[in-house]
């Protein structure tokens, strides 16, 4: 797969504990974003934030937060990214998602992948 040099960032800042049908929210949109074919994903846990409730979400000792920040960025073609946007839409409840145009500089894989059982059973917990 290439992704082309201009190319668009997708960022979806959201709460671990969003679900959508049952799933964790983070996990249901990789998962989406790879069955359309996607670059790849990441998902980034912070370790404290705030949204537009001001509510503070913080992973410190004296106050766990079972609600961390979790930011997803999605990197491919601006065509790509906007024709996953109606399916990102429908699985969004709050959160905050951008767009950015970003240069790829390099995009190669190191040739190692996860064995479809370990992802198989991954996917089943």
């Amino acid at each position: 797969m290439q992704i082309p040099t201009a190319a668009i960032l997708l960022r979806i800042y959201l709460g671990e504990s969003d679900r959508w049908q049952h799933q964790p929210l983070y996990e249901a949109i990789v998962l989406a974003a790879r069955a359309q074919q996607l670059a790849g994903a990441t998902v980034l846990r912070g370790t404290m934030g705030f949204g537009q409730t001001s509510r503070l979400h913080t992973a410190k000792l004296l106050s766990l937060s079972v609600d961390l920040p979790l930011v997803i960025e999605i990197v491919d073609s601006e065509a790509k990214i906007h024709a996953f946007l109606p399916t990102l839409e429908k699985m969004l409840g709050g959160g905050l998602v951008t767009l950015e145009k970003v240069e790829v500089l390099h995009y190669r894989g190191t040739g190692v992948a996860v064995p479809p059982e370990v992802e198989k059973r991954y996917l089943e917990k």
